[in-house]
């Protein structure tokens, strides 16, 4: 490795363009992602840089652009076409798809875990609203929890019981995401990711979220899910506690950063406003995070 990037030994340059390739895309956008962070041993840094590459482009196709919905969700067919040809092609002429196939053979990644993904994608492109609670679970069983889950196979410790914490902490964290971003969802791409009963049960109307309207009972719903959320922190925390070394210290950081999110959002008295980290919580979260015991 040289200046950041992957330098040709062996004759292997079509693998390390690959995989620089992959690092550049991870670089190039701004993600609170783990690939970004300083905590992460730099022998997973490369493959997370991969998985990452993958995520990132396949959600631009549900996401970015002005295609229509019949070209997003043939794009994601591509995408899924494509994983399935791994054992055949090796990932052809695309970097993201050659240096995949080589991180899914040495670490031995579940493909179904990818296949996953392109599931949520395209359900992004598919469905804008949610019935019911067990709905959005759903959803996130598909979007966040995959995510979990290759990092602990990539780390060599996807045992039963911590993927079930993963998958807690996981769900928690796309959920925060949701309640961050209700407005912005609608307004850009006609989502809501609250559950349409409880909505209607606090009266709130999506004419209400595009207008920061109905504070008091907006508040109200906001909260039902903070509780919700909080609990699922606290099943999935042993995790954090179970991971050795600088993982397990960068996930104690990620649940205290939530956990302080969560409780910034139950303080806020406008349900519309997002929280920020001021440095001082920074401060809190390692202090936090070194006393592992806790």
């Amino acid at each position: 490795m040289k200046n950041g990037t992957l330098t040709n030994h062996g004759g292997h340059a079509r693998l390390c363009n690959a995989y620089n390739e992959c690092l550049q895309i991870a670089r190039s956008h701004y993600e609170n992602f783990p690939v970004a962070s300083r905590f992460v041993p730099g022998k997973f840094r490369y493959p997370i840089a991969v998985i990452y590459a993958f995520a990132r482009t396949a959600d631009d196709f549900a996401d970015e652009g002005n295609l229509d919905p019949v070209t997003r969700l043939q794009k994601l067919d591509d995408y899924r076409d494509r994983l399935l040809r791994l054992d055949t092609d090796h990932g052809g002429e695309n970097p993201i798809f050659i240096a995949l196939d080589d991180v899914i053979t040495k670490h031995d990644l579940p493909l179904t875990l990818f296949l996953d993904l392109l599931t949520a994608f395209s359900m992004d492109v598919n469905k804008q609203r949610y019935s019911e609670f067990p709905e959005i679970l759903d959803y996130c069983r598909y979007s966040a929890n995959p995510v979990g889950h290759l990092l602990l196979h990539l780390y060599d410790k996807a045992t039963e019981q911590n993927l079930k914490y993963s998958d807690e902490i996981c769900t928690a964290l796309q959920l925060i995401n949701f309640l961050q971003d209700i407005q912005q969802d609608l307004r850009e791409s006609n989502r809501i990711y609250l559950p349409q009963d409880e909505m209607s049960h606090y009266e709130i109307s999506e004419q209400d979220i595009l207008d920061q309207g109905n504070k008091e009972t907006m508040k109200q719903l906001i909260d039902h899910q903070l509780v919700r959320i909080m609990d699922m922190l606290q099943k999935g925390m042993p995790l954090g506690r179970v991971l050795p070394g600088r993982i397990g210290f960068e996930l104690r950081m990620t649940i205290a950063g939530a956990t302080c999110i969560v409780e910034k959002l139950m303080r806020n008295t406008d349900p519309y406003a997002r929280p920020r980290l001021a440095k001082l919580d920074w401060l809190r979260m390692a202090w936090q995070s070194l006393r592992k015991s806790d």
